[in-house]
Protein backbone atom coordinates (compact mmCIF):
# COMPACT_ATOMS: atom_id res chain seq x y z
CA UNK A 1 0.00 0.00 0.00
CA UNK A 2 0.77 3.58 -0.22
CA UNK A 3 -0.11 6.55 1.30
CA UNK A 4 0.63 10.13 0.06
CA UNK A 5 0.86 12.11 3.77
CA UNK A 6 1.11 15.65 4.46
CA UNK A 7 3.00 17.20 7.54
CA UNK A 8 4.24 20.20 8.99
CA UNK A 9 7.75 20.42 10.15
CA UNK A 10 6.83 22.99 12.76
CA UNK A 11 5.53 21.15 15.60
CA UNK A 12 4.17 17.45 16.95
CA UNK A 13 2.46 16.78 13.37
CA UNK A 14 6.12 15.75 12.44
CA UNK A 15 6.70 13.48 15.43
CA UNK A 16 3.58 12.07 14.84
CA UNK A 17 4.39 11.32 11.49
CA UNK A 18 7.25 9.96 12.22
CA UNK A 19 6.48 7.52 14.67
CA UNK A 20 3.14 6.29 12.27
CA UNK A 21 5.78 6.03 9.29
CA UNK A 22 7.84 3.56 11.32
CA UNK A 23 4.94 1.69 12.63
CA UNK A 24 3.43 0.86 9.24
CA UNK A 25 6.74 -0.01 7.80
CA UNK A 26 6.23 -3.96 9.14
CA UNK A 27 2.96 -3.96 7.38
CA UNK A 28 4.61 -2.84 3.57
CA UNK A 29 3.00 0.71 3.76
CA UNK A 30 4.80 3.11 1.44
CA UNK A 31 4.53 6.54 2.92
CA UNK A 32 5.14 9.68 0.64
CA UNK A 33 5.80 12.71 2.94
CA UNK A 34 4.89 15.84 1.37
CA UNK A 35 5.74 18.26 4.09
CA UNK A 36 4.92 22.22 4.43
CA UNK A 37 5.79 25.08 6.86
CA UNK A 38 9.28 25.66 7.95
CA UNK A 39 12.43 23.92 5.89
CA UNK A 40 13.08 20.21 7.69
CA UNK A 41 16.29 20.79 10.62
CA UNK A 42 18.96 18.56 10.05
CA UNK A 43 17.44 16.43 12.44
CA UNK A 44 14.39 15.98 10.91
CA UNK A 45 16.02 15.13 7.99
CA UNK A 46 18.60 12.35 9.91
CA UNK A 47 15.20 11.18 11.06
CA UNK A 48 13.26 10.77 7.91
CA UNK A 49 16.17 8.79 6.37
CA UNK A 50 15.93 5.91 9.16
CA UNK A 51 12.78 5.51 7.82
CA UNK A 52 12.89 2.88 4.37
CA UNK A 53 9.22 3.17 4.44
CA UNK A 54 9.59 7.07 3.49
CA UNK A 55 10.27 9.39 0.95
CA UNK A 56 9.98 12.91 1.64
CA UNK A 57 9.07 15.64 -0.43
CA UNK A 58 9.85 19.12 0.36
CA UNK A 59 7.19 22.12 0.28
CA UNK A 60 7.97 25.59 0.94
CA UNK A 61 4.55 26.85 1.50
CA UNK A 62 2.67 28.59 4.58
CA UNK A 63 0.32 26.32 6.67
CA UNK A 64 -3.33 27.26 7.14
CA UNK A 65 -3.03 27.94 10.14
CA UNK A 66 -0.03 31.05 9.84
CA UNK A 67 -0.88 34.96 9.38
CA UNK A 68 -2.60 35.28 5.65
CA UNK A 69 -1.12 31.95 4.11
CA UNK A 70 -4.05 31.79 1.47
CA UNK A 71 -2.46 31.97 -1.50
CA UNK A 72 0.17 29.29 -0.38
CA UNK A 73 -2.31 26.96 0.42
CA UNK A 74 -3.74 26.83 -2.75
CA UNK A 75 -0.77 26.56 -4.67
CA UNK A 76 0.13 23.76 -1.63
CA UNK A 77 -3.43 22.55 -2.78
CA UNK A 78 -2.04 21.85 -6.91
CA UNK A 79 0.87 20.74 -5.67
CA UNK A 80 -0.10 17.80 -3.52
CA UNK A 81 -2.68 16.68 -6.60
CA UNK A 82 0.67 16.73 -8.69
CA UNK A 83 2.22 14.57 -6.43
CA UNK A 84 -1.10 12.49 -6.34
CA UNK A 85 -1.39 12.11 -9.81
CA UNK A 86 2.46 11.12 -10.11
CA UNK A 87 2.34 8.63 -7.04
CA UNK A 88 -1.08 7.16 -7.39
CA UNK A 89 -1.60 6.49 -4.05
CA UNK A 90 -3.96 3.69 -2.21
CA UNK A 91 -4.92 6.87 0.64
CA UNK A 92 -4.67 10.24 1.18
CA UNK A 93 -3.31 11.17 4.72
CA UNK A 94 -4.09 14.76 5.06
CA UNK A 95 -2.66 16.05 8.76
CA UNK A 96 -4.29 19.52 8.10
CA UNK A 97 -7.92 20.43 6.93
CA UNK A 98 -7.96 22.74 4.09
CA UNK A 99 -6.73 20.48 1.71
CA UNK A 100 -9.27 17.96 2.32
CA UNK A 101 -11.66 20.07 -0.39
CA UNK A 102 -9.35 19.61 -2.90
CA UNK A 103 -10.63 16.95 -5.71
CA UNK A 104 -8.43 13.58 -4.90
CA UNK A 105 -8.46 10.59 -7.11
CA UNK A 106 -8.14 8.73 -4.07
CA UNK A 107 -10.20 8.12 -0.70
CA UNK A 108 -8.75 11.15 1.87
CA UNK A 109 -8.82 10.87 5.75
CA UNK A 110 -7.98 13.88 7.60
CA UNK A 111 -6.67 13.93 11.23
CA UNK A 112 -7.48 17.03 13.90
CA UNK A 113 -4.36 17.62 15.25
CA UNK A 114 -5.44 20.62 16.18
CA UNK A 115 -7.66 23.67 15.37
CA UNK A 116 -7.49 28.04 15.74
CA UNK A 117 -11.19 28.17 16.80
CA UNK A 118 -10.73 25.57 19.79
CA UNK A 119 -7.07 26.64 20.64
CA UNK A 120 -8.63 30.17 20.74
CA UNK A 121 -11.51 29.37 23.37
CA UNK A 122 -9.55 27.28 25.53
CA UNK A 123 -6.61 30.04 25.60
CA UNK A 124 -7.94 33.15 25.00
CA UNK A 125 -11.67 32.53 26.50
CA UNK A 126 -13.55 34.13 23.75
CA UNK A 127 -14.33 33.14 20.04
CA UNK A 128 -11.83 34.05 17.46
CA UNK A 129 -11.89 37.19 16.02
CA UNK A 130 -13.34 37.91 12.37
CA UNK A 131 -9.74 37.46 11.13
CA UNK A 132 -9.96 34.24 11.19
CA UNK A 133 -13.63 33.33 8.87
CA UNK A 134 -11.59 32.23 6.07
CA UNK A 135 -9.68 29.63 8.10
CA UNK A 136 -13.42 28.40 9.53
CA UNK A 137 -14.65 28.38 5.76
CA UNK A 138 -11.59 26.32 5.14
CA UNK A 139 -11.18 23.85 7.58
CA UNK A 140 -15.34 23.42 7.42
CA UNK A 141 -15.03 22.79 3.44
CA UNK A 142 -11.93 20.29 4.45
CA UNK A 143 -13.83 18.02 6.59
CA UNK A 144 -16.75 17.70 4.30
CA UNK A 145 -14.70 16.50 1.78
CA UNK A 146 -13.15 14.28 3.94
CA UNK A 147 -13.96 10.72 3.32
CA UNK A 148 -12.75 9.41 7.21
CA UNK A 149 -12.04 12.61 9.98
CA UNK A 150 -9.85 11.35 12.56
CA UNK A 151 -9.02 12.73 16.22
CA UNK A 152 -6.26 12.03 18.66
CA UNK A 153 -8.91 12.21 21.64
CA UNK A 154 -12.81 12.42 22.16
CA UNK A 155 -11.82 15.89 23.64
CA UNK A 156 -10.32 17.24 20.32
CA UNK A 157 -13.49 15.78 17.74
CA UNK A 158 -16.04 17.26 20.34
CA UNK A 159 -14.13 20.63 20.27
CA UNK A 160 -13.74 20.48 16.29
CA UNK A 161 -18.03 19.86 16.57
CA UNK A 162 -18.30 22.43 18.81
CA UNK A 163 -16.29 24.97 16.74
CA UNK A 164 -17.21 23.61 12.97
CA UNK A 165 -20.29 21.75 13.73
CA UNK A 166 -21.34 18.04 13.14
CA UNK A 167 -18.42 15.69 11.94
CA UNK A 168 -19.72 12.88 10.28
CA UNK A 169 -17.42 9.86 9.30
CA UNK A 170 -15.36 10.28 12.41
CA UNK A 171 -12.97 8.43 14.52
CA UNK A 172 -10.49 8.69 17.42
CA UNK A 173 -7.09 7.21 17.35
CA UNK A 174 -4.48 7.81 20.02
CA UNK A 175 -0.96 9.09 19.52
CA UNK A 176 2.04 6.36 20.48
CA UNK A 177 5.74 7.45 20.67
CA UNK A 178 7.97 4.29 20.74
CA UNK A 179 8.84 3.26 24.20
CA UNK A 180 12.22 2.57 23.46
CA UNK A 181 13.69 5.46 23.05
CA UNK A 182 12.88 6.92 26.08
CA UNK A 183 13.82 5.49 29.31
CA UNK A 184 14.39 6.74 33.45
CA UNK A 185 17.67 7.33 34.51
CA UNK A 186 19.32 4.82 36.55
CA UNK A 187 19.05 7.36 39.23
CA UNK A 188 16.63 10.46 38.73
CA UNK A 189 17.39 13.91 39.66
CA UNK A 190 15.49 16.76 41.86
CA UNK A 191 14.40 18.40 39.05
CA UNK A 192 11.26 19.90 37.47
CA UNK A 193 11.07 19.54 33.79
CA UNK A 194 8.48 21.32 30.91
CA UNK A 195 9.21 20.84 27.17
CA UNK A 196 6.92 21.76 24.42
CA UNK A 197 6.88 24.98 21.76
CA UNK A 198 7.46 27.07 24.52
CA UNK A 199 6.39 30.15 22.14
CA UNK A 200 2.46 28.75 22.21
CA UNK A 201 0.13 30.12 24.82
CA UNK A 202 -1.67 27.06 24.97
CA UNK A 203 0.94 25.38 26.82
CA UNK A 204 0.95 27.57 29.54
CA UNK A 205 4.88 27.07 30.21
CA UNK A 206 4.83 31.03 31.87
CA UNK A 207 3.14 30.11 34.77
CA UNK A 208 5.46 26.82 35.48
CA UNK A 209 8.61 29.86 35.15
CA UNK A 210 5.98 31.86 37.35
CA UNK A 211 6.11 29.29 40.37
CA UNK A 212 9.58 28.53 40.00
CA UNK A 213 11.18 30.60 42.59
CA UNK A 214 8.56 29.05 45.10
CA UNK A 215 9.91 25.78 44.46
CA UNK A 216 12.74 23.66 46.19
CA UNK A 217 14.09 22.33 42.72
CA UNK A 218 15.07 23.78 40.25
CA UNK A 219 12.50 24.11 37.30
CA UNK A 220 14.21 23.25 33.37
CA UNK A 221 11.87 24.43 30.60
CA UNK A 222 12.95 22.64 27.19
CA UNK A 223 11.58 23.61 23.45
CA UNK A 224 11.57 26.68 20.67
CA UNK A 225 11.28 29.84 22.42
CA UNK A 226 10.78 31.92 18.98
CA UNK A 227 7.72 31.44 17.30
CA UNK A 228 6.81 30.95 13.25
CA UNK A 229 5.72 34.91 13.35
CA UNK A 230 9.38 35.93 15.04
CA UNK A 231 8.71 36.92 18.36
CA UNK A 232 10.50 35.54 20.70
CA UNK A 233 9.42 34.62 24.22
CA UNK A 234 11.52 34.78 27.29
CA UNK A 235 11.91 33.33 30.66
CA UNK A 236 13.05 34.71 34.38
CA UNK A 237 13.15 31.57 37.03
CA UNK A 238 13.09 28.92 34.95
CA UNK A 239 16.30 27.56 33.17
CA UNK A 240 15.75 27.14 29.36
CA UNK A 241 17.69 24.62 27.56
CA UNK A 242 16.75 25.86 24.00
CA UNK A 243 15.65 23.35 21.01
CA UNK A 244 17.08 19.62 21.42
CA UNK A 245 16.86 17.08 19.82
CA UNK A 246 15.33 13.81 20.36
CA UNK A 247 17.77 11.63 22.09
CA UNK A 248 19.05 15.12 24.74
CA UNK A 249 15.43 15.50 25.17
CA UNK A 250 14.99 11.54 26.37
CA UNK A 251 17.83 12.16 28.18
CA UNK A 252 16.38 14.83 30.08
CA UNK A 253 13.13 13.59 30.80
CA UNK A 254 15.03 10.43 32.10
CA UNK A 255 16.37 12.36 34.63
CA UNK A 256 13.78 14.65 35.53
CA UNK A 257 11.20 13.35 38.66
CA UNK A 258 8.66 15.59 37.65
CA UNK A 259 7.01 16.78 34.14
CA UNK A 260 4.47 19.42 34.08
CA UNK A 261 2.32 20.61 31.30
CA UNK A 262 0.13 23.24 32.30
CA UNK A 263 -1.73 23.02 29.52
CA UNK A 264 -4.90 25.38 28.38
CA UNK A 265 -5.54 23.59 25.41
CA UNK A 266 -3.71 20.51 24.22
CA UNK A 267 -5.81 17.74 21.87
CA UNK A 268 -2.99 14.78 23.21
CA UNK A 269 -0.07 15.89 24.60
CA UNK A 270 3.05 14.03 23.31
CA UNK A 271 5.55 15.54 25.35
CA UNK A 272 3.63 13.96 28.47
CA UNK A 273 3.79 10.80 26.78
CA UNK A 274 7.24 10.91 26.29
CA UNK A 275 8.00 11.91 29.89
CA UNK A 276 5.90 9.43 31.29
CA UNK A 277 7.55 6.52 29.41
CA UNK A 278 10.98 8.13 31.01
CA UNK A 279 9.84 7.87 34.87
CA UNK A 280 8.34 11.11 34.80
CA UNK A 281 5.74 11.73 37.76
CA UNK A 282 3.04 14.09 35.85
CA UNK A 283 1.76 17.62 36.69
CA UNK A 284 -0.73 18.54 34.11
CA UNK A 285 -3.17 20.88 33.32
CA UNK A 286 -6.77 19.84 34.10
CA UNK A 287 -8.38 20.07 31.00
CA UNK A 288 -10.82 17.13 29.37
CA UNK A 289 -8.21 15.99 26.86
CA UNK A 290 -5.29 15.19 29.27
CA UNK A 291 -7.64 13.84 31.60
CA UNK A 292 -8.97 11.47 29.00
CA UNK A 293 -5.83 10.28 28.09
CA UNK A 294 -4.44 9.68 31.73
CA UNK A 295 -6.95 9.32 34.23
CA UNK A 296 -5.84 8.74 37.33
CA UNK A 297 -2.15 8.23 36.35
CA UNK A 298 -1.22 12.07 36.64
CA UNK A 299 -1.93 14.92 39.22
CA UNK A 300 -4.43 17.74 38.05
CA UNK A 301 -3.99 21.40 38.17
CA UNK A 302 -6.31 24.17 37.04
CA UNK A 303 -4.42 25.91 34.51
CA UNK A 304 -5.04 29.08 35.05
CA UNK A 305 -4.33 28.70 38.97
CA UNK A 306 -0.69 29.51 39.84
CA UNK A 307 -1.12 29.10 43.71
CA UNK A 308 -2.61 25.42 42.88
CA UNK A 309 0.44 24.67 40.48
CA UNK A 310 2.81 25.18 43.13
CA UNK A 311 1.29 23.84 45.53
CA UNK A 312 0.81 20.82 43.91
CA UNK A 313 4.24 20.75 42.90
CA UNK A 314 5.80 21.60 46.10
CA UNK A 315 3.49 18.78 47.87
CA UNK A 316 4.69 16.17 45.04
CA UNK A 317 8.49 17.38 45.80
CA UNK A 318 7.98 16.77 49.74
CA UNK A 319 6.43 13.15 49.10
CA UNK A 320 8.68 10.54 47.49
CA UNK A 321 6.22 7.81 47.86
CA UNK A 322 3.72 9.59 45.89
CA UNK A 323 5.83 10.68 43.49
CA UNK A 324 7.17 7.38 42.50
CA UNK A 325 3.73 5.95 42.85
CA UNK A 326 2.39 7.95 40.15
CA UNK A 327 5.78 8.04 37.89
CA UNK A 328 4.71 4.23 38.14
CA UNK A 329 1.00 4.71 37.11
CA UNK A 330 2.20 7.14 33.88
CA UNK A 331 4.47 4.54 32.51
CA UNK A 332 1.70 1.53 33.28
CA UNK A 333 -0.59 3.99 31.22
CA UNK A 334 1.31 5.33 28.57
CA UNK A 335 1.81 1.93 27.56
CA UNK A 336 -1.78 1.87 25.74
CA UNK A 337 -0.52 4.10 23.27
CA UNK A 338 2.07 2.45 21.16
CA UNK A 339 2.99 2.82 17.86
CA UNK A 340 2.19 -0.88 16.94
CA UNK A 341 -1.22 -0.71 18.14
CA UNK A 342 -1.54 3.00 16.34
CA UNK A 343 -0.59 1.02 13.57
CA UNK A 344 -3.25 -1.43 13.35
CA UNK A 345 -6.06 1.01 14.09
CA UNK A 346 -4.83 3.42 11.09
CA UNK A 347 -4.47 0.20 8.73
CA UNK A 348 -8.15 -0.35 9.65
CA UNK A 349 -8.81 2.76 8.84
CA UNK A 350 -7.37 2.64 5.56
CA UNK A 351 -9.24 -0.45 4.46
CA UNK A 352 -12.18 1.12 5.46
CA UNK A 353 -11.34 4.20 3.08
CA UNK A 354 -10.46 2.10 0.65
CA UNK A 355 -13.97 0.27 0.60
CA UNK A 356 -15.84 2.83 0.88
CA UNK A 357 -14.53 5.20 -1.96
CA UNK A 358 -11.70 2.80 -4.20
CA UNK A 359 -9.14 4.61 -5.45
CA UNK A 360 -8.63 4.74 -9.42
CA UNK A 361 -6.23 1.66 -9.48
CA UNK A 362 -9.09 -0.50 -7.76
CA UNK A 363 -11.76 1.04 -9.56
CA UNK A 364 -10.26 -0.35 -13.04
CA UNK A 365 -9.65 -3.72 -11.53
CA UNK A 366 -13.27 -4.08 -10.39
CA UNK A 367 -14.24 -2.72 -14.11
Amino acid sequence: MKVLMTADTVGGVWTYAMELAGALEPHGVEVVLATMGMPLSPGQRTQARARANVRVVEGRYRLEWMADPWLDVRRAGAWLLELEARERPDVVHLNGYAHGALRWRAPVCVVAHSCVLSWWRAVKGTNAPPEWDAYRTAVRRGLDGADLVIAPTRAMLAALAACHGVVPRARVIPNARDASRFAAAAAKRPLVLAAGRLWDEAKNVSALDRVAPELPWPVYIAGDARGPDGVERTFGAARALGRLDEAALANWMGAAEIFVLPARYEPFGLGALEAALAGCALVLGDIPSLREVWGDAALFVPPGDDGALAGALRALIADDARRERLARAARERAGRYAPAAMAREYLAAYAELRERRPGPAEAACAS
